[in-house]
Protein backbone atom coordinates (compact mmCIF):
# COMPACT_ATOMS: atom_id res chain seq x y z
CA UNK A 1 0.00 0.00 0.00
CA UNK A 2 2.27 2.54 -1.28
CA UNK A 3 0.80 5.23 -2.76
CA UNK A 4 0.26 9.31 -2.64
CA UNK A 5 -2.83 8.32 -0.31
CA UNK A 6 -0.66 7.31 2.96
CA UNK A 7 0.81 10.57 2.92
CA UNK A 8 -2.38 12.18 2.71
CA UNK A 9 -3.55 10.77 5.27
CA UNK A 10 -0.18 10.71 7.24
CA UNK A 11 -0.78 14.58 6.90
CA UNK A 12 -4.48 14.50 8.25
CA UNK A 13 -3.36 12.54 11.28
CA UNK A 14 -0.57 14.96 11.93
CA UNK A 15 -1.82 18.17 10.94
CA UNK A 16 -5.83 17.76 11.78
CA UNK A 17 -6.02 15.19 14.44
CA UNK A 18 -3.54 15.91 16.66
CA UNK A 19 -2.52 19.31 15.33
CA UNK A 20 0.84 18.95 15.75
CA UNK A 21 3.01 22.08 16.80
CA UNK A 22 7.04 22.92 16.09
CA UNK A 23 9.11 21.55 19.14
CA UNK A 24 6.56 18.71 20.07
CA UNK A 25 7.76 15.14 21.02
CA UNK A 26 5.59 12.74 19.24
CA UNK A 27 5.19 9.06 20.42
CA UNK A 28 4.04 6.47 17.10
CA UNK A 29 2.90 3.34 18.99
CA UNK A 30 2.47 0.54 15.72
CA UNK A 31 2.64 -2.54 14.30
CA UNK A 32 5.60 -3.94 12.11
CA UNK A 33 3.39 -4.47 9.60
CA UNK A 34 2.17 -0.47 9.11
CA UNK A 35 5.96 0.39 8.65
CA UNK A 36 4.82 2.21 5.19
CA UNK A 37 2.37 4.81 7.18
CA UNK A 38 5.09 4.74 9.77
CA UNK A 39 7.60 5.62 7.46
CA UNK A 40 4.76 9.33 5.95
CA UNK A 41 4.37 9.90 9.51
CA UNK A 42 8.08 10.28 10.72
CA UNK A 43 8.76 12.57 7.84
CA UNK A 44 5.49 14.49 8.32
CA UNK A 45 6.59 14.86 11.62
CA UNK A 46 9.71 16.48 11.23
CA UNK A 47 8.71 18.64 8.39
CA UNK A 48 6.14 20.23 11.02
CA UNK A 49 9.17 20.75 13.02
CA UNK A 50 8.17 18.34 16.08
CA UNK A 51 10.17 15.32 16.66
CA UNK A 52 8.77 11.72 16.43
CA UNK A 53 9.83 8.78 18.75
CA UNK A 54 8.27 4.95 17.60
CA UNK A 55 7.45 2.14 19.67
CA UNK A 56 6.89 -1.37 17.63
CA UNK A 57 3.91 -3.67 18.80
CA UNK A 58 3.42 -7.39 18.13
CA UNK A 59 0.27 -9.00 18.97
CA UNK A 60 1.92 -12.36 19.23
CA UNK A 61 4.93 -11.81 22.10
CA UNK A 62 2.03 -9.17 23.89
CA UNK A 63 -0.40 -12.69 24.22
CA UNK A 64 3.35 -14.57 25.17
CA UNK A 65 3.72 -11.86 27.99
CA UNK A 66 -0.30 -11.50 29.11
CA UNK A 67 0.35 -15.27 29.54
CA UNK A 68 2.14 -14.56 32.67
CA UNK A 69 0.98 -11.50 34.34
CA UNK A 70 1.65 -10.40 37.60
CA UNK A 71 0.69 -7.36 39.08
CA UNK A 72 4.38 -6.99 40.51
CA UNK A 73 5.17 -6.95 36.85
CA UNK A 74 2.53 -4.67 35.28
CA UNK A 75 3.07 -2.08 38.15
CA UNK A 76 6.93 -1.89 36.48
CA UNK A 77 5.46 -1.67 33.37
CA UNK A 78 3.06 1.02 34.53
CA UNK A 79 5.55 3.01 35.68
CA UNK A 80 7.50 3.01 32.44
CA UNK A 81 4.72 3.61 30.17
CA UNK A 82 3.43 6.33 32.61
CA UNK A 83 6.64 8.00 32.34
CA UNK A 84 6.73 7.79 28.56
CA UNK A 85 3.66 10.00 28.10
CA UNK A 86 4.54 12.54 30.90
CA UNK A 87 7.59 12.64 28.50
CA UNK A 88 5.85 13.74 25.30
CA UNK A 89 2.90 15.82 23.73
CA UNK A 90 1.02 13.42 21.06
CA UNK A 91 0.35 10.06 20.30
CA UNK A 92 -0.61 8.22 17.35
CA UNK A 93 -1.45 4.80 17.44
CA UNK A 94 -1.71 2.67 14.19
CA UNK A 95 -3.19 -0.75 14.84
CA UNK A 96 -1.69 -3.65 12.27
CA UNK A 97 -4.63 -6.16 13.19
CA UNK A 98 -3.14 -10.10 12.29
CA UNK A 99 -5.51 -12.35 14.08
CA UNK A 100 -7.90 -10.93 15.89
CA UNK A 101 -8.14 -13.97 18.08
CA UNK A 102 -4.76 -13.51 19.35
CA UNK A 103 -5.55 -12.89 23.06
CA UNK A 104 -8.41 -15.08 22.99
CA UNK A 105 -6.64 -17.77 25.09
CA UNK A 106 -5.07 -15.54 27.94
CA UNK A 107 -7.32 -16.08 31.28
CA UNK A 108 -10.14 -13.32 31.95
CA UNK A 109 -8.06 -12.86 35.51
CA UNK A 110 -5.16 -11.71 33.79
CA UNK A 111 -6.78 -9.11 31.45
CA UNK A 112 -8.62 -8.36 34.60
CA UNK A 113 -5.18 -7.81 36.25
CA UNK A 114 -3.88 -5.86 33.32
CA UNK A 115 -6.99 -3.39 32.70
CA UNK A 116 -6.51 -2.39 36.88
CA UNK A 117 -2.98 -1.62 37.04
CA UNK A 118 -2.99 0.35 33.64
CA UNK A 119 -6.05 1.94 34.10
CA UNK A 120 -4.87 5.09 35.12
CA UNK A 121 -1.84 5.27 32.48
CA UNK A 122 -4.46 4.86 29.57
CA UNK A 123 -6.69 7.66 31.80
CA UNK A 124 -3.49 9.67 31.88
CA UNK A 125 -2.81 9.71 28.07
CA UNK A 126 -6.65 9.96 26.91
CA UNK A 127 -7.27 13.49 29.05
CA UNK A 128 -4.10 15.00 29.04
CA UNK A 129 -2.49 14.21 25.65
CA UNK A 130 -3.64 14.65 22.21
CA UNK A 131 -3.61 11.21 20.53
CA UNK A 132 -5.15 9.48 17.77
CA UNK A 133 -6.48 5.79 16.92
CA UNK A 134 -6.50 4.14 13.16
CA UNK A 135 -6.29 0.60 11.74
CA UNK A 136 -4.23 0.05 9.29
CA UNK A 137 -5.45 -2.30 6.20
CA UNK A 138 -4.05 -5.57 6.36
CA UNK A 139 -4.75 -9.36 5.18
CA UNK A 140 -7.19 -9.99 8.60
CA UNK A 141 -9.16 -6.88 8.60
CA UNK A 142 -9.99 -7.53 4.89
CA UNK A 143 -11.06 -10.56 5.58
CA UNK A 144 -13.40 -9.76 8.24
CA UNK A 145 -14.90 -6.93 5.90
CA UNK A 146 -15.45 -9.74 3.43
CA UNK A 147 -12.99 -7.62 0.78
CA UNK A 148 -9.99 -8.26 -1.20
CA UNK A 149 -6.47 -6.85 0.42
CA UNK A 150 -6.77 -4.62 -2.59
CA UNK A 151 -10.32 -3.19 -2.11
CA UNK A 152 -10.15 -2.99 1.45
CA UNK A 153 -7.04 -0.80 1.21
CA UNK A 154 -8.87 1.77 -0.67
CA UNK A 155 -12.10 1.67 1.43
CA UNK A 156 -10.17 1.92 4.30
CA UNK A 157 -8.75 5.33 2.72
CA UNK A 158 -11.52 6.78 1.65
CA UNK A 159 -13.38 6.29 4.71
CA UNK A 160 -9.95 7.66 6.57
CA UNK A 161 -9.71 11.10 4.41
CA UNK A 162 -13.63 11.93 4.21
CA UNK A 163 -14.32 15.70 4.32
CA UNK A 164 -14.18 16.31 8.21
CA UNK A 165 -14.57 19.56 8.71
CA UNK A 166 -18.05 19.32 6.58
CA UNK A 167 -19.01 16.51 9.30
CA UNK A 168 -17.85 18.65 11.85
CA UNK A 169 -20.45 21.54 11.28
CA UNK A 170 -22.91 19.04 10.79
CA UNK A 171 -22.63 17.79 14.27
CA UNK A 172 -23.11 20.81 15.76
CA UNK A 173 -26.94 21.03 16.22
CA UNK A 174 -26.80 17.07 17.60
CA UNK A 175 -24.43 18.21 20.03
CA UNK A 176 -26.53 21.23 20.88
CA UNK A 177 -29.85 19.26 21.11
CA UNK A 178 -27.98 16.31 23.05
CA UNK A 179 -27.21 18.82 25.89
CA UNK A 180 -30.80 20.45 25.95
CA UNK A 181 -32.24 16.54 26.33
CA UNK A 182 -32.86 15.01 29.59
CA UNK A 183 -34.51 11.65 28.67
CA UNK A 184 -33.51 9.41 25.99
CA UNK A 185 -35.57 6.65 24.58
CA UNK A 186 -34.36 3.75 22.10
CA UNK A 187 -36.95 1.74 20.68
CA UNK A 188 -36.22 -1.08 18.06
CA UNK A 189 -36.11 -5.06 17.80
CA UNK A 190 -35.61 -6.12 21.11
CA UNK A 191 -35.03 -3.02 22.30
CA UNK A 192 -36.74 -0.69 24.61
CA UNK A 193 -34.49 0.92 26.53
CA UNK A 194 -34.86 4.74 28.59
CA UNK A 195 -32.35 6.53 30.33
CA UNK A 196 -31.24 10.35 30.67
CA UNK A 197 -28.06 12.10 29.91
CA UNK A 198 -29.12 15.76 31.57
CA UNK A 199 -26.27 17.84 32.12
CA UNK A 200 -23.77 15.33 30.59
CA UNK A 201 -21.76 17.26 27.61
CA UNK A 202 -22.09 15.93 24.29
CA UNK A 203 -18.37 15.69 22.22
CA UNK A 204 -18.34 15.82 18.63
CA UNK A 205 -15.41 13.41 17.05
CA UNK A 206 -14.94 14.18 13.87
CA UNK A 207 -11.67 12.63 12.73
CA UNK A 208 -9.31 13.88 15.86
CA UNK A 209 -8.80 10.85 18.00
CA UNK A 210 -10.00 8.31 16.09
CA UNK A 211 -9.53 7.75 12.36
CA UNK A 212 -12.18 6.91 10.56
CA UNK A 213 -14.54 8.86 12.74
CA UNK A 214 -18.10 9.63 12.61
CA UNK A 215 -19.93 9.91 16.39
CA UNK A 216 -21.31 12.90 18.71
CA UNK A 217 -20.97 10.79 22.15
CA UNK A 218 -22.29 11.41 25.96
CA UNK A 219 -23.32 9.15 28.63
CA UNK A 220 -26.43 8.18 30.26
CA UNK A 221 -26.95 9.35 34.31
CA UNK A 222 -25.36 6.45 35.76
CA UNK A 223 -28.34 4.86 37.83
CA UNK A 224 -30.67 6.14 34.71
CA UNK A 225 -30.40 3.19 32.54
CA UNK A 226 -33.85 1.15 32.74
CA UNK A 227 -34.81 -1.09 29.89
CA UNK A 228 -33.49 -3.91 27.39
CA UNK A 229 -30.86 -3.26 24.49
CA UNK A 230 -30.55 -5.92 21.90
CA UNK A 231 -27.23 -5.72 19.56
CA UNK A 232 -27.21 -6.55 15.84
CA UNK A 233 -23.64 -6.63 14.70
CA UNK A 234 -20.66 -8.41 15.98
CA UNK A 235 -19.64 -7.36 19.91
CA UNK A 236 -15.90 -8.34 19.71
CA UNK A 237 -13.71 -7.82 22.96
CA UNK A 238 -10.63 -9.28 24.37
CA UNK A 239 -10.18 -11.57 20.84
CA UNK A 240 -13.43 -13.20 21.29
CA UNK A 241 -16.54 -12.18 19.29
CA UNK A 242 -20.20 -12.21 20.60
CA UNK A 243 -23.49 -12.37 18.76
CA UNK A 244 -27.07 -11.56 19.70
CA UNK A 245 -25.95 -9.78 22.92
CA UNK A 246 -29.06 -8.75 24.90
CA UNK A 247 -28.89 -6.83 27.59
CA UNK A 248 -31.30 -6.03 30.47
CA UNK A 249 -30.92 -2.81 32.91
CA UNK A 250 -32.64 -1.85 36.19
CA UNK A 251 -31.28 1.09 37.60
CA UNK A 252 -28.47 1.46 35.54
CA UNK A 253 -27.31 -1.90 36.08
CA UNK A 254 -26.83 -4.94 33.56
CA UNK A 255 -28.98 -7.28 35.69
CA UNK A 256 -29.66 -9.72 32.43
CA UNK A 257 -26.81 -10.09 30.20
CA UNK A 258 -27.47 -12.67 27.54
CA UNK A 259 -25.40 -13.88 23.78
CA UNK A 260 -24.25 -16.85 22.07
CA UNK A 261 -21.65 -17.29 24.97
CA UNK A 262 -23.21 -16.30 27.57
CA UNK A 263 -20.81 -17.17 30.38
CA UNK A 264 -18.01 -15.44 29.07
CA UNK A 265 -20.28 -12.39 28.46
CA UNK A 266 -21.00 -12.34 31.89
CA UNK A 267 -17.63 -12.95 33.00
CA UNK A 268 -16.38 -10.13 31.00
CA UNK A 269 -19.21 -8.07 32.91
CA UNK A 270 -18.10 -9.24 35.93
CA UNK A 271 -14.80 -7.55 36.07
CA UNK A 272 -15.22 -5.14 38.40
CA UNK A 273 -18.67 -3.39 39.94
CA UNK A 274 -18.37 -0.71 37.38
CA UNK A 275 -18.72 -2.93 34.23
CA UNK A 276 -22.57 -3.76 34.72
CA UNK A 277 -22.57 -0.17 34.64
CA UNK A 278 -23.13 2.16 31.33
CA UNK A 279 -20.11 4.89 30.78
CA UNK A 280 -21.10 6.20 26.57
CA UNK A 281 -24.12 6.44 24.65
CA UNK A 282 -23.27 7.28 20.88
CA UNK A 283 -24.98 8.13 17.99
CA UNK A 284 -22.89 7.08 14.51
CA UNK A 285 -22.66 9.13 11.40
CA UNK A 286 -20.30 8.35 8.97
CA UNK A 287 -21.73 8.13 5.56
CA UNK A 288 -19.25 5.66 3.80
CA UNK A 289 -19.33 2.60 6.96
CA UNK A 290 -22.34 1.05 6.52
CA UNK A 291 -21.82 -2.27 7.06
CA UNK A 292 -20.68 -4.11 10.24
CA UNK A 293 -17.11 -5.78 10.12
CA UNK A 294 -16.49 -6.96 13.69
CA UNK A 295 -13.83 -4.23 14.28
CA UNK A 296 -15.28 -1.63 16.51
CA UNK A 297 -13.04 1.01 15.21
CA UNK A 298 -15.39 0.89 12.37
CA UNK A 299 -18.29 -0.67 13.50
CA UNK A 300 -19.06 2.64 15.97
CA UNK A 301 -19.43 4.68 13.17
CA UNK A 302 -21.52 3.23 10.85
CA UNK A 303 -24.32 5.35 9.74
CA UNK A 304 -27.96 5.02 11.13
CA UNK A 305 -26.02 3.42 13.94
CA UNK A 306 -25.94 3.48 17.64
CA UNK A 307 -23.74 2.20 20.62
CA UNK A 308 -23.84 1.77 24.16
CA UNK A 309 -20.65 0.63 26.50
CA UNK A 310 -20.43 -1.03 29.51
CA UNK A 311 -17.58 -0.06 31.45
CA UNK A 312 -15.09 3.32 32.13
CA UNK A 313 -16.81 6.54 31.29
CA UNK A 314 -14.77 9.37 29.23
CA UNK A 315 -13.44 12.33 31.40
CA UNK A 316 -15.20 14.13 28.24
CA UNK A 317 -18.34 13.33 29.29
CA UNK A 318 -18.13 11.46 32.56
CA UNK A 319 -21.09 10.50 34.71
CA UNK A 320 -18.25 8.88 37.13
CA UNK A 321 -18.75 5.20 36.18
CA UNK A 322 -15.33 3.96 36.27
CA UNK A 323 -14.10 0.04 35.34
CA UNK A 324 -11.36 -1.56 33.69
CA UNK A 325 -13.44 -2.06 30.45
CA UNK A 326 -15.01 0.08 28.16
CA UNK A 327 -16.83 -2.09 25.19
CA UNK A 328 -18.26 -0.57 23.00
CA UNK A 329 -21.74 -2.33 21.39
CA UNK A 330 -23.31 -1.49 18.21
CA UNK A 331 -27.07 -1.67 17.01
CA UNK A 332 -27.23 -0.12 13.66
CA UNK A 333 -31.18 1.00 13.30
CA UNK A 334 -31.19 1.36 9.07
CA UNK A 335 -34.43 -0.49 7.85
CA UNK A 336 -32.38 -3.57 6.27
CA UNK A 337 -31.31 -4.00 10.27
CA UNK A 338 -34.89 -4.17 11.50
CA UNK A 339 -34.80 -0.43 11.72
CA UNK A 340 -35.91 1.77 14.90
CA UNK A 341 -36.41 5.22 16.66
CA UNK A 342 -34.46 7.37 18.83
CA UNK A 343 -36.62 10.22 20.97
CA UNK A 344 -35.26 12.71 23.07
CA UNK A 345 -37.39 14.66 25.60
CA UNK A 346 -40.75 12.09 23.28
CA UNK A 347 -39.64 13.77 20.50
CA UNK A 348 -38.94 12.07 17.60
CA UNK A 349 -35.47 12.52 16.15
CA UNK A 350 -33.88 9.82 14.09
CA UNK A 351 -36.23 7.18 12.29
CA UNK A 352 -35.17 3.64 10.37
CA UNK A 353 -31.25 5.70 10.65
CA UNK A 354 -32.13 9.23 8.96
CA UNK A 355 -32.67 12.18 11.04
CA UNK A 356 -36.39 13.63 10.74
CA UNK A 357 -35.46 16.78 12.64
CA UNK A 358 -34.91 20.11 10.09
CA UNK A 359 -31.88 21.04 11.78
CA UNK A 360 -30.51 17.36 11.96
CA UNK A 361 -30.40 16.41 8.51
CA UNK A 362 -27.11 17.71 7.56
CA UNK A 363 -26.18 13.97 9.23
CA UNK A 364 -27.86 11.93 7.20
CA UNK A 365 -26.05 10.03 4.00
CA UNK A 366 -26.57 12.18 1.39
CA UNK A 367 -25.84 15.78 2.71
CA UNK A 368 -22.16 13.95 4.21
CA UNK A 369 -21.25 12.63 0.51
Amino acid sequence: MRDSRISTLASLLTHHSIKVKEGERVLIKAHLIARPLVLELIDEIYKAGAYPYVDILDDEISKHIAMGYEKTQLETSAAWEMQKYKDVDCVIAVIGEENDAELAEVPSEKHRIRGEVMRPVQQFYINNRRWTLLNYPTKALAQKAGMSTSRFEDYLLDVCTIDYSKMYEAMKPLKELMERTDRVRLVGKGTDLSFSIKGIEAIMCAGEANVPDGEVFTAPIKDSVNGTITFNTPCPYRGTTFTDVSLTFENGKIVKAEADKTEKLNDILDTDEGSRYIGEFAIGVHPLIQEPMGDILFDEKIGGSLHFTPGEAYEEADNGNRSAIHWDMVLIQRPEYGGGEIYFDDVLIRKDGEFVLEELKGLNRENLL
